[in-house]
């Protein structure tokens, strides 16, 4: 019964004859399950995903929705797949998978984060888990004494953390995450995020490649001057990887008038991107800014939750209605 709502669900959000696209964010995907990050899909949840939008979508790479969607011939229901940041996870476990259900995904790569650097959101998640003590108290942070004895304690702790930190200036962010490595007595992972010839990997086995800056910055936060280096040199080290034209860029953290505004829309229309990406839930369709095309992330463990989420995603965009709360703890 809740199979059928499902389908009806999606017949109705997608009725109407205006092509759609929905955007699917992910940032890693793990070999197992990880109890600190329930969020985050794991390689067999992953591939019920893949599954399942094969089943209920026209699943086809971006560039080629971008210009479907340009040219007004998008059918109702598309779908494409993208990563942020380049966790070396998206080239180990996810690449497999997306050949294996012949899936073009498109990959977002903080390029300086390349050859064993690690983002300081990272550095925060491995603080807490390494962690032995039962309370954690920085009063500089403006923030109360967290406890971290348990694993939800855990879990809560970081997403306040993270939440704290997400807006700072770049190098506050690196100092207090350095800071809570050396305090929890944690280390800094140092895999987590691809090589250059994982890059290399992913553009010669066919999926694409796009910008995401260097050092993912929330762009509102910094000079102009510094937030068109920051997308222009990210790509520049990216083509040179590639030996082609990157042609699609995402917005760090991603939120609409809050994290990027109109000024760098314009940066990346000026340095020659086809197309840019948000975090705007929703799903695009003719007519909508091809430079602020909207994302969600496609949360739900079962095949049901997640078709009834993308659904429920299509209807969003239909009838107009607010983004859910941002939870996950990835950027």
């Amino acid at each position: 019964m809740k199979d059928v709502l499902v389908r009806s669900l999606l017949r109705l959000a997608s009725s109407g004859g205006r092509g759609a696209l929905s955007i699917l964010i992910y940032h890693r995907v793990l070999p197992v399950p990880d109890p600190l990050l329930p969020g985050v899909v794991d390689a067999a949840q992953f591939e019920v995903q893949v599954e399942t939008l094969k089943q209920s979508f026209n699943v086809v790479p971006l560039r080629e929705a971008v210009q479907r969607l340009a040219a007004g011939t998008l059918r109702p229901r598309t779908a494409s797949i993208t990563f942020d940041d380049g966790y070396a996870d998206n080239q180990q476990i996810a690449l497999p998978i997306l050949r294996r259900h012949g899936i073009t995904a498109t990959f977002f790569i903080a390029s300086g984060y390349l050859d064993g650097g690690v983002m300081w959101n990272d550095k925060v998640i491995e603080a807490v888990r390494g962690a032995t003590q039962a309370r954690l108290l920085i009063p500089a942070l403006e923030l109360p004494e967290l406890s971290i004895a348990t694993m939800e304690d855990k879990q809560r702790a970081i997403v306040r953390l993270l939440t704290r930190l997400k807006y700072l200036p770049m190098a506050d962010r690196e100092r207090w995450s350095d800071w809570l490595l050396e305090h929890c007595a944690s280390s800094a992972p140092l895999n987590l995020m691809m090589t250059r010839e994982q890059v290399r990997a992913l553009d010669a086995s066919g999926m694409d490649v796009g910008g995401h800056t260097i050092r993912h910055p929330i762009l509102t936060k910094l000079e102009q001057v510094q937030a068109r280096r920051e997308i222009a040199e990210g790509r520049e080290l990216l083509e040179g990887l590639c030996a082609r034209d990157i042609t699609l860029f995402a917005y760090p953290n991603g939120i609409p008038g809050m994290d990027f505004g109109p000024q760098h829309v314009r940066m990346v229309k000026e340095l020659g991107f086809q197309a840019a990406v948000s975090t705007g839930w929703g799903a695009a369709q003719t007519g909508d800014d091809l430079y602020q095309l909207p994302r969600f992330t496609p949360w739900g463990l079962s095949a049901l939750e997640f078709q009834m989420r993308l659904g429920i995603n299509l209807m969003r965009s239909r009838l107009n209605l607010p983004s859910p709360p941002r939870w996950e703890l990835s950027n």
